[in-house]
């Protein structure tokens, strides 16, 4: 009587709390706390910056601390645990099962002659306790399952080298983004002072110019074109200002760090461009050849052809009768029993007819996919061929255009020494000093971005040959050995090696 009303109490619990169940919004207060949670996991570990930050760091900051790097190698993470824990599949399956039965009245039959069909004379009888608890120990494996899990498991290992694949693309991706904002970041570091010293001289100059103006001494249009020269040149140096101040929280936020972490002292270092022209000099054929071989992207449409050629195989395991086989050991507390304690061994065969109906659909549909898999493999082959001499031939196009604007900054530089010295002799007005210094730093300013774009087109023909930085264990290894790591990866690119 105890045990029916412990299930009739559950039961009556178990209702009542399906029909009282509400949506829960969370509120301010979890709102709060779980993004300061998330504030606080994010910058868990990371090494503060330094006064200075290489291109070798910087690279290796955004390897190990930023979110998007992170989001993928769990997502890599989460592919592999799934392909492990698929392979379990496999095994025969060992349950062990206990069950408990209750009845309020006694379980009373009566039985007939099996000749006359009379009511036998004997009274009726009870063959079993109004309470039992029956256990079990059963092994049992089934020969239809083991293929399907075995095919399953083999998909999921594919889904996780995809999931690598895809981590790597990541990885090319965010070494771009790190180098052009890092030259970006280098370029206004080296122009701040210039450009300050530029608009206090023309602010200066128009001051001038604008007292000149005021006292009528000259005709009018020579101040007012000296006013439009002077207010260009500022208006230049502005849109120059805006263009590479958010540079910094930009590189910040790629190295990991929030973007109110973006200001202090720190600098970056301002090193050579680096050899161009290795990679250029290779034969076509042979990078042709290294992206068939290791570009990510087509390396996961080959995955993905090899999961459906496998769904085909599934499904054609479905045509064929389910073989199993099962084992168990029973003990049961029913007193009315004589052999309470028994083993029970059997083997099935089952086939669903009516499933053939579904085979032929089903397997065009395999196919389908196996031809969609392979055209796509195909056309992503195409696709990369010609993301490969587009990435070269940009690669080609910065480098000359590097090399062209290195000269021009190079020449107004030295042009801007001699106007002034000039201007200190009055041979040449503040005016002219400040409209050759503006266009200096314009010069310097295009020079940086053609060596920004340089360097995004050579990561860019580094991302097609699938040619990313190849470091061991970069998610455990101290910054120190990363940043090292990642310096010997970039010395061997630009000395046109294979990592």
């Amino acid at each position: 009587m105890v045990g029916r009303a412990s299930l009739w109490l559950g039961s009556g619990l178990v209702l009542t709390g399906c029909a009282s169940f509400n949506a829960q919004p969370l509120t301010e207060d979890e709102l709060r706390s779980q993004v300061q949670a998330d504030r606080q996991q994010l910058a868990q570990d990371v090494v503060p910056l330094p006064a200075t930050v290489t291109l070798e760091e910087a690279i290796a900051r955004a390897i190990k601390y930023n979110a998007v790097q992170r989001l993928r190698a769990m997502e890599e993470a989460v592919a592999h645990n799934s392909f492990e824990a698929s392979k379990f599949d496999m095994l025969p399956k060992l349950v062990a099962s206990a069950g408990y039965r209750d009845r309020n009245k006694d379980l009373i039959t009566r039985s007939e002659d099996s000749v006359t069909g009379r009511p036998s004379l004997a009274h009726p009888y009870i063959s079993t306790e109004k309470e039992s608890t029956l256990y079990s120990l059963g092994f049992s494996w089934s020969l239809l399952d083991f293929g399907q899990s075995y095919y399953a498991a083999r998909q999921n290992a594919d889904r996780a080298l995809i999931a690598e694949e895809r981590r790597r693309k990541a990885l090319h991706n965010l070494v771009q983004d790190v180098r052009t904002a890092y030259w970006r970041v280098a370029a206004h570091q080296a122009l701040q002072a210039s450009m300050r010293g530029a608009t206090e001289s023309a602010d200066l100059a128009l001051a001038d110019v604008r007292k000149v103006e005021a006292e009528k001494l000259r005709s009018p249009l020579e101040p007012l074109r000296y006013q439009r020269q002077l207010l260009e040149n500022l208006r230049l140096l502005e849109t120059i200002e805006q263009e590479l101040s958010p540079a910094r929280i930009e590189l910040a936020s790629l190295m990991g760090l929030a973007p109110g972490q973006a200001g202090g002292a720190w600098k970056v270092v301002d090193p050579a461009p680096g050899a161009h022209q290795s990679w250029l000099q290779r034969p076509v054929e042979e990078m042709e050849a290294l992206a068939l071989q290791r570009n990510p992207d087509l390396r996961e449409s080959q995955y993905g052809a090899r999961i459906a050629r496998d769904e085909t195989k599934r499904v054609l395991l479905r045509m064929f009768p389910g073989l199993s086989f099962n084992y168990a050991l029973n003990h049961s507390t029913d007193s009315y029993l004589i052999n309470d304690s028994w083993r029970e061994a059997g083997v099935q065969i089952s086939f669903n007819l009516l499933g053939l109906l579904s085979v032929p659909a089903q397997n065009r549909l395999a196919k389908a996919g196996v031809a969609l898999a392979d055209q796509k493999r195909m056309a992503t082959q195409m696709a990369v061929l010609s993301q490969l001499h587009i990435a070269r031939l940009q690669f080609a196009n910065a480098a000359h255009q590097y090399e062209r604007a290195d000269v021009i900054a190079e020449v107004d530089q030295r042009l801007s020494q001699h106007v002034d010295n000039q201007v200190k002799v009055e041979k040449q007005t503040r005016q002219d000093s400040v409209a050759q210094q503006t266009a200096s730093i314009l010069s310097t300013l295009r020079r940086y971005q053609a060596l920004a774009t340089l360097q995004s087109a050579g990561s860019r023909l580094q991302a097609t040959l699938g040619l990313e930085p190849v470091i061991e264990g970069s998610d455990t290894l101290p910054l120190p050995e990363l940043t090292s790591a990642v310096g010997q990866a970039l010395q061997r690119w630009e000395a046109g090696q294979l990592q």
